[in-house]
């Protein structure tokens, strides 16, 4: 049971938390990441911009389609940090002896398993938790998911999981780009909510768009506790004699921000109550937040808690175990609480994991980095339980010459199916987060049948960016082209929502092309910091950020 049960946060807002000095700790470290990440906290968008006064006249296209087309539903990714030993968490009992002859002295014995599927697999009795959420149909494992050519990097395996390229180096995710295209004026017209959450994860690349970072970000479940416990809110005004006055300035004002989106998260939390029965964990824990945030109505869409440990070259058998017992525990709990709230039936889980463990152990009680591992789904959405897809093959003859099965299922096909058959996301759009391949939904037991194409946002009416000179201290350059006759307002904002000055106010003719130098323009100084500039065409409206060196 929880040591801990009432969580309440109390948010007390302080002003004038610092009386404007230069405080040597302010300048530990000046990257902007470090700094959220040190307060516990990472993210940009909705959480930087949250509350602001700015406004657009009118959403975007795209944007009412989506909303229109939209569901309750709501997706938690659980993440099994570290590559996950697939074969001791789905044993492929069909053909145990090849499983037990590869791994003689980490294999789950017989006397140990929870059947499954006609005795063909099994799990082990540490994810015991699990079994009356199979029994009641509200379990499904997709097997031999990864792709071809898997990298055995943590880093390198992570990321791909999270931006869906195979071929090259990408700095954006797969939800953080369905997120820029649902909310192209994010900056400035921002969802109530933030669209994603995450625990655990901080730096992840999954929700980070091409021009925005599309989730609130926790190191930890506590951290949520202590944010509201420790909120103040800064005084910007800094010593002009201050070495790093303007660094400061700007990180303060991030702070400040970020407390304001904070409010709408504590407003969601306080309005729940606990469930009870949550282990205290690191698991238990963050499923026990998340699942107050969505009894809360909240309004996020996607959630990511995480597991940390999964990388077990040695000893593998006692912490994968805990491991596993860990994230049964927790998921049950997660899944009878939110039963007991009507919210069983609108919440999707599914697990990801950087890479699966080599089918033959190792000379250390342990498994190396490996390639396909099953994905396991939870809830009542999914209509009973099974297996989806073909389980790799694992006799001698179907092995890699460095011991590795070979996967039967690309992992970008069940992202596929969750975000078009779960999200009832426009097919197109999802093609287009997943960098424009195309995939076969796959039977979850749940869709979206009816779902009507949505009208994609016109994209010829103008094209803008921003280009830095790298010879003179990367001064920043819009560059915005036209094909039609418009009056065209640009004006820059800082990053708290404040209007810095009118970039341009004319009325360009077709195939008309302007660069507008952002420093010499505003005939103002301007702080180090990022900025955004907003693009007015009638009822049109893009943004996108700016950095000031």
């Amino acid at each position: 049971m929880s040591t801990n049960p009432s969580h309440n946060i109390k948010f007390k807002k302080k002003t004038n938390a610092t009386d404007g000095v230069c405080n040597p700790d302010d300048h530990k470290s000046w990257n902007r990441r470090s700094f959220l990440q040190a307060l516990g906290l990472a993210g940009g968008g909705s959480m930087v911009m949250a509350n602001t006064r700015l406004s657009v006249s009118s959403p975007s296209p795209l944007s009412a389609a989506l909303s229109a087309s939209e569901n309750d539903n709501i997706l938690v990714i659980v993440r099994l940090s570290g590559g996950n030993d697939g074969f001791n968490t789905i044993i492929p009992v069909y053909d145990y002896d090849s499983y037990a002859n590869r791994r003689p002295l980490i294999k789950i014995p017989p006397s140990e398993f929870i059947n499954l599927e006609r005795d063909m697999f099994a799990m082990p009795k540490s994810m015991n938790k699990l079994e009356n959420l199979w029994g009641d149909g509200q379990m499904k494992v997709v097997q031999g998911v990864g792709y071809e050519d898997s990298s055995l990097s943590h880093f390198s395996g992570s990321d791909i999981w999270a931006n869906t390229n195979l071929l090259e180096r990408e700095r954006s995710g797969f939800m953080g780009r369905y997120f820029q295209e649902l909310y192209p004026d994010y900056t400035f017209n921002p969802p109530a909510s933030p669209p994603s959450i995450q625990i655990g994860s901080i730096g992840n690349l999954i929700f980070r768009g091409p021009e925005n970072d599309f989730s609130f970000a926790f190191s930890s479940a506590s951290r949520l506790e202590q944010l509201g416990e420790s909120e103040a809110f800064y005084d910007p005004g800094v010593d002009p004699d201050c070495t790093y006055a303007e660094k400061v300035k700007y990180l303060r004002e991030v702070t400040n921000t970020t407390y304001n989106y904070a409010d709408v998260i504590s407003a969601a939390y306080n309005s729940s109550t606990d469930f009870g029965g949550y282990l205290d964990n690191s698991l238990g824990n963050q499923f026990n937040v998340i699942a107050r945030l969505i009894k809360g109505n909240l309004g996020t869409k996607v959630y990511m808690v995480t597991l940390g440990g999964f990388d077990t070259h040695s000893n593998q058998i006692q912490r994968h175990q805990e491991l596993m017992n860990q994230f049964s525990e927790g998921l049950n709990n997660f899944y009878a609480d939110l039963a007991a709230s009507g919210w069983d039936d609108k919440v999707l889980s599914m697990t990801i994991s950087e890479f699966g463990r080599r089918f033959t152990e190792n000379g250390s009680l342990g498994t190396d980095h490996g390639t396909a591992a099953p994905m396991m789904f939870f809830g009542t959405g999914l209509n009973g339980n099974g297996f989806i897809g073909e389980h790799p093959g694992i006799t001698d003859n179907d092995l890699t010459p460095g011991g590795n099965v070979v996967n039967t299922t690309d992992f970008r096909q069940v992202y596929s199916t969750v975000m078009k058959e779960w999200m009832c996301i426009d097919p197109n759009t999802v093609s287009s987060a997943l960098l424009g391949e195309e995939f076969e939904s796959l039977d979850l037991g749940f869709s979206c049948d009816g779902l009507s194409s949505s009208n994609p946002i016109d994209e010829n009416s103008i094209t803008h960016g921003v280009t830095y000179d790298p010879q003179n201290s990367n001064a920043p350059t819009i560059v915005i082209t036209t094909p039609r006759t418009a009056h065209f307002d640009v004006v820059l904002y800082n990053i708290i929502g404040q209007k810095v000055g009118t970039l341009r106010n004319e009325v360009l003719t077709e195939g008309t092309r302007i660069e507008i130098d952002v420093k010499e323009t505003i005939q103002k100084r301007l702080t180090t910091g990022q900025y955004v500039y907003q693009i007015l065409v009638g009822e049109d409206s893009f943004s996108k950020p700016l950095m000031i060196s």
